[in-house]
């Protein structure tokens, strides 16, 4: 079988819906299947969705008893997956006609690439930045942090972590991808052994991105076409932001902390858990006034 497609669902029925049709109605010509593991919605979302696409042999669901995470999700129709290639893609996504045959053609014909990336746009058609990074390095992070980033959109040394400067629309390496759409090769997925199920939500895709390099292969952004992201569909709340800013300090735990100086390591802690607790705040009288 050509390819695996990996949709993770939680209470997100219409949208994981229209993210099954769009795929089966722009991948054309080649074997393919649909696994869609439900992360116990419990809301009738994984029993609809299986009615709906009662009739349709490309799609199989898998229903999980525990919400583990993103990454156990995937994990889990991984080791069911038949494919010689793995997306991994969002439930929050329309795929745009040929994005998926053109893009599994450009890695097919690039062995030395581990996993590709398209262009994400957001719903206003403005381009989701988080589709091609650089690892957030200390030198990255404080760029970005600081505001250097967006006072100098356009320059190579400020705006590393965005990679503002160069061409949406083109196609070069880059550090990482985002996990709304994540094409990798099935072979290069088990040499990782999957994605890193320590982080539950956020972070997995960049840590996946930095394993295959240190593998020796190249993490690719494909922006000759796109998916529409409409991101955060699975909801904001205290639990998510608290996932988001962890998922930071075991991504730093796990890659730089070692390398990196112990004043470093105390400035990174203390920048990671400050912006979570301001955000906190905001989110806490934002829920006042909602």
């Amino acid at each position: 079988m050509d390819l695996s497609i990996i949709i993770v669902n939680f209470r997100t029925y219409d949208l994981t819906k229209q993210t099954i049709i769009s795929v089966l109605d722009t991948v054309k010509n080649i074997e393919y299947e649909i696994l869609v593991v439900d992360n116990d919605s419990a809301d009738g979302s994984l029993e609809k969705l299986i009615q709906d696409f009662k009739n349709e042999s490309l799609v199989k669901f898998i229903k999980n008893n525990h919400n583990d995470g993103f990454a156990v999700a995937n994990n889990l129709a991984f080791k069911e997956a038949k494919g010689e290639y793995t997306l991994l893609l969002n439930s929050d996504v329309i795929v745009n006609d040929r994005t998926i045959n053109e893009s599994l053609d450009y890695i097919k014909g690039n062995k030395n690439i581990g996993i590709l990336g398209c262009k994400v746009v957001l719903p206003d058609g403005t381009l989701d930045k988080a589709c091609r990074r650089s690892f957030p390095t200390f030198k990255v992070s404080f760029y970005r942090m600081s505001g250097l980033s967006k006072l100098f959109p356009n320059s190579k040394r400020f705006n590393q972590y965005n990679l503002s400067y160069l061409d949406e629309n083109g196609v070069y390496p880059v550090d990482c991808v985002v996990g709304a759409f994540m094409l990798i090769d099935s072979e290069v997925m088990r040499k990782c052994n999957g994605l890193d199920e320590s982080y539950f939500m956020y972070g997995e895709d960049i840590d996946l991105c930095y394993k295959v390099k240190e593998l020796g292969y190249e993490v690719y952004y494909f922006g000759k076409y796109d998916i529409i992201h409409y991101k955060g569909a699975s909801g904001k709340n205290k639990r998510l932001l608290y996932e988001f800013y962890k998922s930071m300090e075991i991504f730093y735990n796990k890659h730089y902390k070692k390398e990196d100086s112990f004043v470093i390591n105390i400035i990174t802690y203390v920048s990671i858990w400050g912006l979570y607790y301001v955000k906190l705040l905001f989110l806490n009288i934002k829920n006042l006034f909602t």
